[in-house]
């Protein structure tokens, strides 16, 4: 059974400053800059406590938080508007993992082919990578 990390006080409390900043602006959302005058915190608590807020709602099947360009972070009813968001992230996923293969376990394979470690990684990251292909579509 997973555990669920406690929280630590400040990071639940930044997270109470955020959700009420984001309640309050609904159904608009704030950009970081807005969320950090709202709540009077600084960007990296701020950050921190959306990271409690989407561990929270995920924890308690919430409204999850999501981020827009256009919007900033906000608090969205539409499945729709939740996928475009995961597919970003799946994205962002897809472009790092690449780059990664690309820049640092291909050249391994290249130097050393028979490293049964770059092999076994190679062979599971493939799989991974189509898959995060996949869910970007």
């Amino acid at each position: 059974m997973a555990r669920r990390r406690e929280a630590r006080p400040l990071a639940e409390h930044y997270g109470d400053l955020v959700r009420v900043a984001l309640m309050e602006a609904r159904p608009s959302g704030l950009q970081t800059r807005q969320l950090i005058t709202a709540t009077r915190l600084t960007k990296s608590q701020v950050e921190r406590g959306i990271r409690h807020r989407r561990d929270v709602g995920a924890a308690e099947h919430l409204t999850p938080i999501i981020w827009r360009r256009r919007d900033g972070y906000t608090f969205s009813d539409d499945p729709a508007d939740w996928i475009e968001y995961e597919k970003k992230q799946f994205r962002l996923i897809l472009g790092r993992l690449t780059r990664m293969i690309t820049g640092t376990l291909n050249p391994h394979l290249a130097r050393y082919p028979d490293d049964e470690w770059a092999q076994l990684a190679s062979a599971q990251l493939t799989g991974v990578r189509a898959t995060l292909a996949q869910l970007t579509k």
